[in-house]
């Protein structure tokens, strides 16, 4: 067996072709939906996945507003640049690019967006609305995960999803989505006894632990859907993910790559929370 693959670049190319089509919808009601990105530091990854997050709304038609600060920023003051943000009635989504200084609180950050304007899905009112299945945005990689599956019909009913990680950003909300759609969850992580055991009865799994290619194929049932959510560096440097790509895709029935699967879903994901931030304030 050879899996398929799930293109992320295809669907992220499709979907944000609708987002576009929405945000010219608004914009001829007199509304452009805003995006406010706010960098502090220096860190070079941060400054890549920016630029790819300001690149992105440019071309749906969103008003993208980056600013930058020095690594010597107080928290008090972006405090107060997060406040001023959640009055402006030009910006539906406001971004904090992590990590932040040491001398910055990021929980502090986060909780100061407003709800209403948390396209990230990292604030506790969002997480809570996840967890009781009330309207709220959902955090991009996940909710980007789920619009792979979506994009191979997969039917998760009583499905056993296996969940390789726990972090708040990716595991935990990524098993309650999974809920939400009936599958059967189980949550793995670094103190998880024999995970081969768990991985073997899964139907589907979800891989994100930053961990080179720990998910072998001997760990994977012939048949099992595989998304790779890791993006690490191998010892020569090269980008890979959390799944040993090569010996897995043939045993998996679909699996995503790495570059080219989930991280082009979670900024398309981050675009279309920033639109329907904008199409409820319109409302």
């Amino acid at each position: 067996m050879t899996a398929q693959l799930i293109d992320g670049n295809a669907l992220s190319k499709q979907l944000r072709s609708e987002v576009a089509r929405r945000v010219q919808t608004l914009k001829q009601r007199g509304l452009t939906p805003g995006l406010a990105v706010i960098l502090v530091g220096e860190d070079a990854a941060s400054q890549v996945y920016v630029r790819n997050k300001v690149k992105a709304c440019e071309e749906a038609g969103l008003n993208s507003v980056l600013e930058r600060y020095g690594a010597d920023l107080t928290e008090a003051q972006l405090l107060d640049r997060v406040r001023a943000l959640n009055e402006d009635p030009g910006i539906h989504g406001i971004l904090v690019q992590l990590p932040l200084p040491s001398q910055i609180n990021s929980q502090k950050v986060i909780e100061a967006i407003s709800p209403a304007k948390d396209v990230d899905g990292f604030h506790i009112a969002s997480a809570g609305a996840l967890m009781t299945g009330m309207p709220g945005f959902w955090p991009c990689t996940p909710h980007g995960c789920m619009k792979m599956l979506e994009s191979i019909d997969y039917e998760l009913r009583g499905k056993h999803a296996v969940v390789i990680g726990r972090s708040n950003i990716v595991g935990k909300p990524m098993a309650l989505m999974l809920l939400q759609k009936d599958a059967t969850v189980t949550i793995c992580h670094s103190r998880t006894k024999d995970l081969k055991a768990h991985t073997r009865t899964a139907d589907l799994i979800i891989a994100a632990v930053g961990r080179p290619r720990m998910l072998t194929a001997d760990m994977v049932k012939p048949g099992t859907v595989v998304i790779d959510v890791g993006m690490n560096r191998d010892v020569d440097g090269r980008l890979c993910g959390d799944v040993d790509f090569a010996g897995v895709s043939q045993v998996a029935s679909y699996i995503t790559p790495v570059p080219g699967g989930v991280g082009p879903m979670t900024i398309t994901m981050l675009l279309v929370n920033t639109l329907e931030s904008a199409e409820r304030s319109a409302v």
